[in-house]
């Protein structure tokens, strides 16, 4: 399998939100066809240090992960990366595309500074959790979440 890693471009976001959309818990939250809208976020992340890295085989996006930069007020205001939306598409799991992507979100935390890089994940997502773990993540806490669009 010939791999290419590298930060996604505008004509993949499309591929690359269908992905999500497929292997989402949050069922009917993804719009692949607002295109413009995810574009917008990369732009963001972008504008901030981060990326949302593709994996490309046969010219076909087979998954993505976004890697966000931003200072703690902790380790005297030192860098950290968050790694968010890792997904392969479930036809090629389990051909190391998966830790190339987060392999290469690293290596941008790195050259960004940071001194750490850290995830969450949902409790029912075991088969992602033996996946971190063997990619060295450590789960060393608990995460929470609450949701504010109910305050709008």
């Amino acid at each position: 399998m010939d791999l290419l890693v590298r930060g996604i471009e505008r004509s993949e976001v499309r591929a690359a939100a269908e992905i999500i959309a497929e292997g989402t818990l949050s069922v009917g939250d993804e719009h692949p066809e607002r295109v413009a809208d995810y574009w917008s976020a990369v732009l963001e992340t972008r504008a901030r240090g981060g990326e949302v890295f593709v994996g490309i085989v046969g010219g076909d996006v087979v998954g993505l992960c976004q890697v966000l930069v931003f200072r703690h007020f902790q380790h005297t205001g030192g860098w950290c990366a968050e790694l968010e939306s890792v997904y392969v598409r479930a036809d090629r799991r389990g051909a190391g595309i998966g830790a190339r992507l987060i392999a290469t979100a690293e290596e941008h935390a790195r050259r960004a500074g940071c001194y750490r890089i850290q995830l969450t994940s949902r409790n029912v997502r075991t088969d992602a959790h033996r996946f971190y773990l063997a990619n060295d993540y450590q789960q060393t806490s608990q995460g929470f979440r609450k949701s504010l669009d109910h305050l709008a």
